[in-house]
């Protein structure tokens, strides 16, 4: 028998029986669905936890409060502080090319009859140029504003959508705590998680904030940027070392808090990697189980065309023909529940990822593993079957047909 004719006599016997045939295609189903769902998940997260890590900035350090303890037995602690003083001292260290400074308070903000509650953030015009945000309309405000003090603001995508529908902004004035800030610009869009958005973020002047939202100059955090990449380490216990003396701080478990944004965006993407890796794993045993299931079809099949099987053999057919037949049979369960897994586990990971409010990605090599796999599942579980049915003697097969 020619290929072609192996092919379309598999067709009409997988047609013949369409209920089983789909059954027998869910196993591998659900298999590659799972697979390629889980592994797409995965890069989709990566992708946007890398994207927000780099989006604060290259070659950075955070430097935050550390925690002190109290000096009796039993005594609380206390939170070490960070202010002003403290940034404008480090901006000083030659080991510095840019600072920031950050203050954060939730307020809401009130434009005519709309309201909205959101962060707003005080900080210098360094927090744009490290963070390479710009302003999609209107401007960012200026050093001079920003030691200042100026009631200024510049509101993040979300937080001008809420308050303003689709009118521009810029020139109005929102009120925050009561206090009037005038709008001059709009950030471009920064995106995020569904529980990390950005684009939800004020930004003003760092003095602003503390005089006339939060009433003292304690810092939530600072940022340095090093010269280079190289230089970050040496920037980390620089910056360190220089905040415990300042503060004659010899126990440096006690000290303030650094946080290396490309360490940390090295191990999340090794944890969601083995994460990936492990949740493809489990999904992958949907494959085997939908292996066996095509083997117990494939061998309930031949033991109900014992008649077929002999029939086929008595004109000519050889073993070999009725072995490709079979096998042809059950690699096309395999490939067909292959491919309606591919596009049900896309679809899956493309709802997942909108609804988290990260890149879908479906990974080529993943699609291809899951395809190649359910083809190959196909040849390993229909080979004893198809096997089995090549060797039925013709005369006893048409005597138990």
């Amino acid at each position: 028998m020619t290929p072609w004719l192996t092919l379309k006599v598999a067709v009409k016997a997988l047609t013949r029986n369409k209920l089983r045939t789909s059954l027998t295609m869910l196993g591998i189903i659900i298999g590659v669905a799972a697979v390629v769902a889980m592994l797409s998940i995965g890069a989709g997260a990566q992708s946007a936890v890398e994207k927000n890590l780099s989006a604060m900035g290259v070659n950075t350090i955070e430097l935050a409060p550390g925690f002190r303890r109290g000096r009796s037995r039993g005594a609380g602690g206390s939170e070490r502080k960070l202010v002003v003083a403290d940034w404008k001292a480090l901006a000083r260290l030659p080991e510095v090319k840019h600072s920031f400074p950050q203050v954060n308070q939730g307020s809401q903000l009130v434009y005519g009859s709309s309201n909205w509650n959101s962060t707003v953030v005080g900080t210098s015009p360094a927090y744009f140029l490290i963070q390479s945000w710009d302003a999609d309309k209107g401007r960012l405000f200026t050093e001079s504003e920003s030691n200042g003090g100026a009631l200024v603001c510049v509101l993040g995508k979300k937080v001008a959508r809420e308050l303003f529908g689709g009118t521009n902004p810029v020139g109005e004035t929102v009120r925050i705590k009561g206090f009037p800030f005038r709008v001059i610009g709009v950030l471009s869009e920064k995106g995020g998680g569904a529980w990390n958005n950005r684009d939800d973020t004020v930004v003003a002047p760092y003095l602003a904030v503390i005089s006339r939202l939060k009433g003292n100059d304690d810092l939530n955090s600072i940022t340095v940027q090093a010269h280079s990449a190289e230089e970050v380490e040496k920037l980390e216990s620089t910056a360190i070392d220089f905040l415990n003396d300042r503060y004659r701080i010899t126990d440096k478990k006690a000290g303030f808090q650094s946080y290396n944004r490309a360490e940390a965006a090295s191990v999340v993407g090794d944890s969601t990697k083995v994460f990936s890796m492990l949740l493809g794993g489990v999904a992958s045993v949907s494959l085997l189980v939908g292996g066996i299931g095509i083997m117990n079809i494939m061998l309930v099949s031949v033991t109900e065309r014992v008649k077929e099987i002999g029939i086929r053999m008595a004109v000519g057919a050889r073993g070999r023909d009725i072995l490709s037949q079979f096998i042809s049979e059950a690699v096309l369960i395999s490939v067909a529940g292959g491919a309606v897994g591919i596009a049900l586990g896309g679809a899956i990971s493309h709802w997942v990822s909108k609804l988290a409010d990260w890149p879908f990605i479906v990974s080529t090599d993943a699609v291809a593993l899951a395809f190649l796999t359910s083809a190959g599942i196909g040849i390993f579980f229909g080979f004893y079957p198809a096997y089995r049915a090549s060797k039925l003697d013709p005369i006893e097969a048409l005597r138990k047909g």
